[in-house]
């Protein structure tokens, strides 16, 4: 029953996350000079534009996950590159915005939210603090994970960037071996050989959890 109660909580999450990702990807790209996005609608808070199921599924399932890709024309672009690594880089940066509010909301709550168990008022509340410290969690643990510096992911777009353009430009050519590559990595770590890489990710993102709600609680 629990984990009904928490998945049903942690669907919302994880669709205003992604829908929030995708679209800062295309706010920047299209700051940037780039309409692509503009022009297919994905400059929309409205989930239905962006999530892809299954990446959605996994999000809830594995705690990481995928929504479809803003499409970007770096051709649009003064500097390609850079361009590049400043649109993939708002993605994550949306996120840890949404985390630290969500940090904010759950210290706040915790601090004040006081009512009698058992009553409909403490079932409210309960609900109400689970989303919170999910809304918290996911979106710091969604950044986290899409600045590890592999293609597909965002942390490719902003790290690679350093590289010099024929290293860079080589690395993008296999970026579909590359991802199908890690995901079989993260999938195979979940499932036989103890979750290192995902443990490691987690320790990651309740340490940013965890300074965020101490910093809220110095201040309440």
């Amino acid at each position: 029953m629990d984990y009904i109660i928490e998945l049903l909580i942690c669907v919302p999450v994880v669709l205003i996350s992604l829908t929030f990702h995708e679209c800062a990807h295309g706010f920047a790209a299209y700051k940037l000079g780039d309409p692509t996005a503009k022009q297919m609608g994905r400059l929309s808070l409205n989930p239905l534009r962006h999530i892809d199921p299954i990446g959605a599924l996994c999000m809830l399932i594995f705690r990481f996950g995928w929504a479809k890709p803003v499409p970007i024309d770096t051709r649009y672009f003064k500097n390609p590159k850079s361009g590049m690594a400043i649109t993939a880089l708002a993605g994550p940066a949306s996120n840890i915005l949404l985390g630290f509010i969500g940090c904010f909301l759950y210290t706040l709550s915790a601090k004040f939210i006081m009512v009698a168990s058992g009553t409909f008022a403490y079932y409210l509340a309960y609900a109400w603090l689970k989303f919170v410290f999910y809304f918290g969690w996911l979106n710091i643990a969604l950044a986290i994970f899409n600045l590890i510096p592999l293609p597909p992911l965002d942390g490719s777009r902003i790290f690679l960037v350093f590289l010099p353009e024929k290293a860079y430009f080589s690395v993008m050519k296999y970026e579909r071996e590359i991802a199908l590559g890690f995901f079989i990595i993260l999938f195979l770590d979940s499932r036989l050989l103890g979750g290192h890489i995902t443990g490691a990710l987690s320790t990651v993102v309740y340490f940013i959890f965890n300074g965020f709600v101490s910093l809220f609680n110095l201040i309440f």
